[in-house]
């Protein structure tokens, strides 16, 4: 089986693929400082209550947009399941796509995942909205070539700007209001109005400038964590792709493999 692993800014993503199809998934909290050892212990006990023995991992396979994280996940490769790891975008594992903007080599891994993953899932111009630290909409045209796109702050990255600026704001939980109304009776109602129906517009406005720039029709594709709290007040997704890194690193193994 392959161990595919996302490294974000905010959490580490293990899956384990069996012929690209997901078997179990799990999520640790990001630390650079975390050891090869320290994953092992933790990544063999969830294996375990899975009903699997780490002898089953034969390949592992990682992107990251955290380089410091790397290095001992590759440890954790080479030390406990007997592999050297493959890195998304680094000889052999090459992206296979065209990347077409202006600093090709500073696209991070994860949305060159999520641009794999989107074109072999859905074959026509998108747009790919991840729900992550940052939230990213990327625009795929109908070849897979990737064309740019968007960075914005997340969801959280925003609400924890607005506690730490404002001392008499209190720590609330982003959730999607019961209600529809933006006109908010108490403070946590108002805080959540602004956060979240505040978002709202941003990803409606932002995505119906893009179709406009793009000029063709275009399916949107949410992905990342938080995509399934937008669900019910945004109107514009075409589908939700919750592991669309996990298979996109599935999909770039499996070409990989095909060549050999």
């Amino acid at each position: 089986m392959l161990l595919a692993i996302d490294a974000g800014n905010t959490n580490i993503v293990f899956a384990l693929l069996d012929g690209g199809t997901i078997k179990a998934r799990w999520r640790i909290a990001t630390d650079a400082r975390r050891t090869a050892d320290e994953y092992a212990v933790w990544l063999h006990q969830l294996l375990s209550l899975e009903g699997h023995d780490r002898s089953v991992i034969g390949a592992v396979i990682i992107a990251t947009v955290v380089p410091r994280a790397l290095h001992n996940l590759e440890v954790l490769a080479s030390k406990y399941f007997g592999v050297q790891a493959l890195v998304a975008g680094r000889a052999p594992v090459e992206w296979g796509i065209t990347l077409d903007v202006d600093e090709p080599q500073n696209v991070g891994a994860d949305r060159a995942v999520n641009v794999i993953a989107a074109h072999k899932l859905h074959p026509n111009d998108l747009i790919v909205i991840d729900f992550g630290t940052a939230t990213t909409f990327d625009v795929v045209d109908y070849s897979g070539a990737y064309k740019g796109g968007i960075i914005a702050p997340g969801i959280n990255l925003s609400l924890d700007a607005l506690v730490a600026a404002a001392a008499k704001l209190p720590r609330i939980a982003i959730e999607a209001p019961e209600r529809s109304s933006v006109i908010g009776r108490t403070t946590q109602d108002q805080m959540l109005i602004g956060i979240y129906f505040g978002y709202v517009a941003m990803i409606e406005g932002l995505v119906a400038r893009m179709k406009a720039e793009i000029g063709r029709p275009v399916k949107v594709i949410a992905t990342g964590g938080l995509a399934t709290l937008f669900e019910r007040h945004v109107k514009l997704f075409d589908t939700i792709e919750p592991d669309l890194t996990i298979q996109g690193l599935g999909i770039m193994y499996e070409r990989l493999r095909a060549k050999k």
